[in-house]
């Protein structure tokens, strides 16, 4: 019998068990499970959404260790992994015990960056700490002050619910997806809220100068502060009643003071690598693995998830740094879990591997804000390559901007291929973008077919069918159409059902309003029933 033991049993960490458990009940599998919070796996993507009371906490809930349990693995909540003895094969844990293995499976996810700020510094997390005690690595030398906390789990979570809550005044500091989702959320729900960032527009990794500035616009709009060219040095704090320190304003460099009540750091996440550098595993910004998932120095460790950074042998610089890094989704991260326990459980079909993911397309999750970005989005218009022109590759910059509505899109096209783009305030259009980005497709040769999705003419306007079978509607679990119709066949009368029936909306979320939509369609008898014999077919496999 294999020996599996997996580190970390967050979401993705449990997809690869739940793949696992087939092998299991078969006797296959000797499972091991060490998940270092005493939680139960939730879905850490809408930690946010439930902060701010639009995610109930069920709703987060997935398959777990109770489904493990009952398969026959074994699942040590609140036992992490602290040492890999490589040459013995065997892990010990923080009770103290030795758990042998075949194959290791690291899915440590990865933790939320503490700024250099005084009054905070030793509240950073050190990355390459070996220490006896994991929860030090998350914590640092000293917890945050009072009154300042990131948003990873369900105690973070509970720290700004309660903000919102009371409508207090929280300072975000980032203005990231994540900063933003919270701040427009936190906002509706009637708090004070103020964004203070480095640079000149919002979300400046996924859009553009002129899509971040209208971004911006939209944010004020919906009544959140936004404190651009913004670098933080300092907090000040206050004293409690019961002498404990308490956040009580930020400090930037150019002297000004943003006060409030909480202090919420959205400043992105690095990956838990120091287990495996601490076991002499290559590493760059995330564990270093191959196509297959394995190591890049030990055929029997593997890594997936926010930890994982897939990049072949030969991509090292002369420096040694590996360029890349870990994708940081939740898509990405179950398809690798799912692509990785088919090899270890031999369930692998047609050489499938974790490398053949989607593009990464960045949705902003927010109540009447609607921003969607994917691809390379930096080329201006104005921009020339004389060798692309020369080889009849030029690329090619549409744009259309709209201050007075708050509407923006931009599409990078090279030979009539969408390579990148932008839509802000534009759904329809950005729904269809993300169609034909997934696609690989031409865009139609009138571009301003597509900014009519959105007008009054939008069903004559479609260059392509949101609705076709084939159509992905959920991206973290590769979806299609045709699945959410055959399960609405199948008695799925609510996006819930639905989910339970395909894991649709079950990731990030995005795409629940979408499920709606389909569900009243074919309610309608608008989406062409599917044959039964073409079901099983044209559905995308999960391990993809």
């Amino acid at each position: 019998m294999m020996r599996v033991v997996v580190i970390g049993f967050g979401p993705v960490g449990a997809r690869f068990v739940e793949a696992m458990l087939p092998a299991v009940r078969d006797g296959r599998v000797d499972l091991v499970v060490l998940g270092a919070e005493r939680d139960d796996v939730y879905n850490r993507v809408l930690i946010a959404e439930h902060a701010v009371g639009r995610a109930t906490r069920a709703r987060l809930d997935l398959p777990g260790a109770a489904d493990a349990v009952e398969a026959g693995a074994s699942v040590r909540l609140g036992e992490a992994g602290i040492a890999i003895d490589r040459h013995g094969r065997v892990v010990r844990t923080s009770s103290g015990d030795r758990v042998p293995y075949d194959h290791l499976v690291l899915a440590t996810g990865a933790r939320a960056n503490i700024p250099t700020l005084y009054g905070i510094e030793k509240a950073r997390r050190h990355r390459l700490v070996r220490a006896q005690h994991p929860e030090r690595l998350d914590r640092g030398e000293h917890a945050l002050p009072r009154g300042v906390t990131t948003l990873r789990d369900l105690a973070d979570a509970a720290s700004v619910a309660a903000a919102v809550r009371d409508r207090r005044r929280i300072v975000v500091l980032g203005a990231g997806v994540l900063g933003l989702e919270v701040a427009l959320a936190a906002r509706e729900q009637g708090a004070d809220i103020v964004v203070v960032h480095t640079g000149g527009v919002p979300m400046g990794r996924n859009l553009d100068d002129d899509g971040g500035r209208m971004l911006a616009r939209t944010a004020r709009g919906a009544g959140v502060e936004l404190l651009a060219h913004s670098v933080a040095e300092s907090i000040v704090t206050r004293t409690d009643e019961d002498g404990v320190a308490r956040f009580d304003a930020l400090v930037c460099a150019d002297g000004k003071l943003v006060h409030g009540d909480l202090l919420l750091l959205s400043v992105g996440a690095s990956p838990r690598v120091e287990l495996a550098v601490a076991a002499g595993l290559a590493a760059s910004t995330g564990i270093l693995v191959d196509a297959d998932l394995t190591s890049w120095t030990d055929p029997a460790i593997h890594a997936i998830g926010d930890c994982a950074q897939i990049a072949a042998h030969d991509s090292a610089r002369a420096d040694g740094y590996v360029p890349g890094a870990p994708s940081g989704l939740i898509g990405p991260g179950w398809r690798q879990a799912d692509a990785l326990a088919a090899r270890l459980s031999g369930e692998e079909k047609d050489g499938t591997t974790a490398l053949q993911a989607r593009p990464a397309v960045v949705t902003l999750k927010a109540e009447r804000v609607d921003v969607v970005a994917g691809g390379d989005v930096d080329p201006g218009p104005w921009d020339e390559d004389a060798h692309a022109v020369a080889c009849g590759h030029e690329r090619q910059v549409t744009q259309w901007l709209d201050p007075a509505r708050g509407t923006y899109v931009k599409m990078v096209t090279r030979a009539g291929i969408l390579e990148g783009f932008i839509a802000v305030g534009m759904p329809r259009a950005g729904a269809e973008l993300t169609l034909l980005f997934e696609r690989g497709a031409e865009l139609p040769a009138d571009r301003g077919a597509l900014l009519r999705l959105d007008g009054v003419d939008a069903d004559e306007a479609l260059a392509g069918d949101p609705f076709a079978p084939d159509a992905t509607v959920c991206w973290c679990n590769g979806v299609t159409v045709e699945r959410i119709a055959g399960a609405v066949d199948e008695g799925a009368e609510t996006v819930a059902g639905v989910s339970a029936k395909t894991r649709a909306g079950t990731g990030c979320g995005g795409c629940r309003d979408r499920i709606a939509e389909l569900i009243a369609r074919r309610g309608a008898l608008s989406i062409p029933a599917i044959p039964s014999s073409s079901a099983e077919a044209l559905s995308v496999p999960s391990g993809l």
